[in-house]
């Protein structure tokens, strides 16, 4: 078996290592601040000091206030507890419960969501998909709003999926599969002008809709202030942003109606319970900072290659279909090769040192193709596309060289297809 001296990481968007800066962090907390949180004594009161200076610093990099970031177990949990949360605290209050806002804990009851209505993509992470499907179970309506050929929502056609029973609108900042960025801040502006409208006819001041979306991809390459977007929630996860993996970010803005959907303590403001990962925070907190210096940088950086790696792929491979165009993140290329078997495709690369994937990571059980990709229409071919995603450690020589395996490989199994 051939031994490769460099491998080339092309799933950059499924994973990224962990950088210096994040790690040497974590590393002295673990060391010289071990203590949990939650107690009195002395160590305790350093890891607390120490979770909320994290809290701090993330919160500077939303421009947010440190009271509106909560600590997760990860981006998905964070899509969980955002989505759920929402309607956690709705059920609680139609069954008589307080409705103050964070401050008690209280079961997730879920009754009575066949009165409302929630709107969301068919182009979500699974982790925020498949919480949808869930509460559908449950009686809530729900409006999967499609997508153009090219992987973009309209934000008129959100605007016609709103209802006066509507309660979340969930849309994704980016895709992970396909990298195309919605217009947050356009739907944000028709969702507050049907929100004004409707407390105005009921001269009430309710908060609903309210609007969430899963930054997961983005945070790292561009600017995803709430206020600037003018969402209500948003998740992010340093996981992406070679930071530590294990810990996520949800933004709460202040006032916004939600519940717990766990418990076993009152940590992170009721919403995440359990002894807090100061470790992963504080490295959350590093990843984010370092982010913030880089990002222009590297996004540029990234653009070009991106370019770049289009047109190889173009001039060496007339077919081939590019999935999602427009505006785009700068690390996503999504590309179908019709005729070839996608998995078998990323299984002849991995044997050739390079690794790349068929779809997202984290997908759910018995999906054969990209339902993201299948989102986009006939002449994308779902069963052929492959996720190249690149980062810091890619560079011109790993496209030229990639390029060159397909050929090789599309040539195997032209044969082998005879």
């Amino acid at each position: 078996m051939r031994i490769f001296k460099r491998r080339i990481y092309m799933d950059y968007a499924a994973a990224t290592p962990l950088e210096n800066g994040a790690e040497k962090a974590m590393r002295k907390y673990a060391r010289a601040h071990f203590g949990n949180a939650g107690s009195l004594h002395r160590e305790g009161i350093l890891a607390k000091n120490s979770l909320e200076n994290a809290r701090e610093d993330v919160a500077d990099f939303f421009t947010a206030h440190s009271d509106e970031i909560v600590f997760t177990g990860g981006g998905t949990e964070a899509n969980n507890i955002a989505i759920q949360g929402v309607f956690a605290e709705l059920s609680y209050r139609l069954n008589g419960g307080r409705t103050s806002v964070l401050t008690e804990m209280r079961p997730p009851l879920m009754a009575g969501l066949s009165a409302y209505h929630a709107i969301t993509s068919e182009i979500e992470h699974s982790s925020v998909k498949d919480v949808f499907a869930e509460l559908e179970k449950r009686g809530l309506a729900v409006t999967y709003v499609g997508v153009s050929s090219d992987g973009h929502i309209d934000s008129k056609a959100v605007k016609n999926a709103l209802r006066e029973n509507t309660i979340l609108v969930s849309i994704m900042h980016s895709n992970n599969e396909i990298g195309t960025v919605q217009p947050i801040r356009e739907i944000a502006k028709t969702i507050r002008g049907f929100r004004k409208e409707k407390n105005e006819a009921a001269k009430i001041g309710e908060r609903y809709p309210l609007f969430h979306t899963d930054a997961i991809q983005s945070a790292l390459y561009m600017n995803v202030r709430p206020d600037a977007l003018g969402v209500d929630l948003l998740t992010a996860s340093p996981a992406k942003m070679y930071g530590p993996k294990g810990v996520g970010i949800l933004y709460v803005r202040r006032g916004t109606p939600l519940a717990p959907i766990m418990y076993g303590g009152g940590q992170e403001r009721v919403l995440r319970p359990g002894t807090e990962n100061v470790a992963g925070a504080i490295g959350a907190a590093a990843t984010f900072s370092l982010a913030a210096v880089r990002r222009d940088k590297e996004s540029a950086r990234l653009y070009a290659l991106r370019e770049y790696f289009t047109g190889k792929i173009q001039a060496a491979f007339p077919d081939a279909v590019i999935n999602g165009a427009g505006e785009v993140l700068p690390h996503i290329l999504n590309v179908s090769f019709p005729g070839f078997d996608n998995e078998e495709i990323v299984l002849r690369l991995d044997a050739k040192g390079i690794s790349c994937s068929t779809k997202r990571a984290c997908k759910s059980a018995g999906e054969e193709v990209s339902y993201v990709v299948a989102a986009l229409g006939v002449g994308h071919y779902p069963e052929s596309a492959v996720r190249f995603s690149m980062g810091r450690g890619t560079r011109k020589r790993d496209i030229r060289h990639t390029i060159g395996a397909l050929k090789k490989i599309f040539s195997i199994m032209e044969r082998a297809g005879k």
